[in-house]
């Protein structure tokens, strides 16, 4: 369809209640319908950026980002709109009705169903629900771009970050904010920790480096450097990680196949990890005292800006599409 591509996101926000989990629906009275909370991005916004900044102006809650659901793709008079959605369990806030959005209802998700008006919402609603709520999250990144391996004297493990892979990597620490990383860990080489050292920063925490996460280290014993990333995913809080391209292939397609999770791959069948990208990493422990295991895994070739269409692969639009 000809016309403008409108770029949104928005999210599944959720919280623990006493009655399970709830999950936020909001009326528009422009439309008089009840919708999941989302809205357009702003210029040189990041979809990711965009679903938390949209969640705090319509619900007035902080949400913290986890796995990706669908991204839904519909047609509208003035062209087509394109909307990346995400799990985000809510953090502090409180809402505050306005004129964009003048109710907010918390609602088992067999609630909501009943009052969502849209087929659309539907769908990214039980993509959510497929799988637990809580889950603990891994960012596993790549390290950002570093100067050219030909033109550095020094040892390769002192190799500093290029002015690219400087902006790559403040992408990766507001990609890290958005996730609530909470600890920080890093190959030993300069390029990885100088990649996650301004998370670390924000933390007011030391980057805690990991020598089995580099490829020097993964390789020798793979399978000690897989029970020492599901060491870390196991703790409490979001872990940021920063890594090398060949330790992050087998790390991620190890797991994956281990459990089961489909993944996404290039052309030629490998598997992605372009310098400045991350894995969404989602686990769970299916029993109370089991062996934590991969429940979703989610690729952002960079965590720079980047069309939402380029994040994820788009669905079509069910019935009862949305303005």
């Amino acid at each position: 369809m000809s016309g403008r591509e409108i770029s949104a996101a928005g999210a599944v926000l959720w919280r623990s209640a006493r009655r399970g989990v709830e999950v936020a629906v909001v009326h528009r009275p422009r439309y008089d319908d009840w919708s999941l909370p989302k809205g357009k991005l702003d210029h040189g916004e990041t979809i990711a950026a965009a679903a938390v900044r949209e969640l705090a102006e319509e619900t007035g809650f902080r949400g913290v980002l986890g796995r990706r659901l669908p991204t839904i793709r519909y047609p509208l008079s003035s062209g087509t709109k394109t909307v990346g959605y995400f799990a985000a369990h809510a953090a502090e806030g409180a809402f505050v009705p306005s004129e964009e959005v003048d109710e907010l209802r918390w609602l088992p998700a067999a609630e909501a169903e009943n009052l969502l008006s849209y087929g659309n919402d539907l769908e990214v609603l039980r993509a959510f629900t497929a799988l637990p709520a809580s889950l603990s999250t891994l960012l596993l990144v790549r390290h950002a771009k570093a100067g050219k391996r030909s033109e550095w004297r020094g040892e390769d493990d002192l190799r500093p970050l290029s002015a690219v892979g400087l902006r790559q990597a403040e992408a990766v620490r507001e990609f890290a904010r958005l996730f609530g990383a909470a600890r920080v860990f890093s190959a030993p080489q300069v390029r990885c920790v100088q990649t996650v050292q301004g998370a670390a920063q924000d933390l007011d925490a030391e980057v805690r480096l990991e020598e089995l996460l580099s490829e020097e280290g993964f390789w020798p014993a793979p399978a000690r450097g897989l029970a020492r990333l599901l060491e870390i995913a196991a703790g409490a809080g979001t872990a940021l990680v920063s890594s090398q391209g060949g330790a992050i292939p087998g790390l991620v397609s190890t797991l994956a196949a281990r459990d089961g999770v489909e993944l996404a791959v290039a052309r030629d069948g490998s598997l992605p990890s372009k310098k400045g990208s991350v894995w969404v990493l989602s686990f769970h422990r299916p029993t109370a005292n089991g062996t934590l295991r991969l429940a979703a895994a989610d690729y952002y070739p960079t965590a720079l800006a980047a069309p939402a269409a380029a994040r994820a692969p788009a669905r079509k639009a069910l019935a009862g599409q949305e303005p």
